[in-house]
């Protein structure tokens, strides 16, 4: 009896080259992220990281809105609500909060010596994960399917310690803009910004993580 299975469908030369340039230079610019974290931090302390990539960091997450159109289009088969909220919970830092009162990474006014502290430490959380997730991407599609194994080692296993660095650091941002939010955006805002950290943040980190650790396991 023929065989009637249907070959796999190969990919497009186009998307799978715009996908490992996509890919390759997002980890070009979370790399220049961690190494300006690093450097700021060595010569200035945390208090001088956000003069330093603030800005850059923004952007950077900024680009990543593409994740979603690539979802929603069909380009990648990564999961259309999962992908969003990864994306939406980055933007709601860096222009909700981070963009609005840029004192809490500074450390003074409504922020502290924690609150910088946070913001450092959860720049290197986002850009550590980041650089191995797009690195792992590039060189996965680049080399059909097959990325360095310490990469495909580190993106389901580095998590464990990244993800409650990056998390904690990001709910301290948020609790500490609540106060200065009341007078600086209305009222309504730091009830917003109080219900999603203690509300709407739990449950939905929660589901991310729960995601990796399935695709982890599969």
């Amino acid at each position: 009896m023929a065989d009637t299975a249907k070959p796999a469908k190969k990919a497009s030369p186009i998307k799978n080259g715009y996908l490992i340039l996509y890919n390759a230079v997002s980890a070009v610019l979370w790399l220049t992220v961690l190494g300006r974290v690093v450097g700021a931090n060595i010569t200035g302390g945390p208090l001088s990281v956000y003069p330093a990539v603030g800005e850059f960091c923004k952007w950077t997450q900024t680009l990543a809105g593409m994740e979603i159109l690539h979802s929603l289009l069909g380009v990648v088969r990564a999961p259309l609500f999962t992908t969003f909220m990864q994306v939406f919970s980055r933007y709601a830092i860096v222009w909700g909060i981070t963009g609005l009162f840029p004192e809490l990474a500074l450390g003074s006014d409504s922020g502290d010596d924690y609150s910088s502290l946070a913001y450092s430490s959860m720049l290197v959380a986002w850009a550590t994960t980041e650089i191995i997730r797009y690195s792992y991407f590039a060189l996965g599609l680049s080399s059909g399917g097959k990325p360095p194994y310490v990469l495909h080692w580190l993106r389901y296993h580095a998590f464990f310690i990244l993800y409650p660095v990056g998390i904690s650091s990001e709910a301290y941002l948020i609790w500490r803009a609540i106060e200065p939010a009341k007078g600086a955006v209305s009222p309504m805002y730091s009830s917003v910004l109080f219900g999603y950290v203690a509300l709407v943040y739990p449950p939905c980190k929660w589901n991310l993580l729960s995601s990796v650790v399935k695709r982890r396991d599969c």
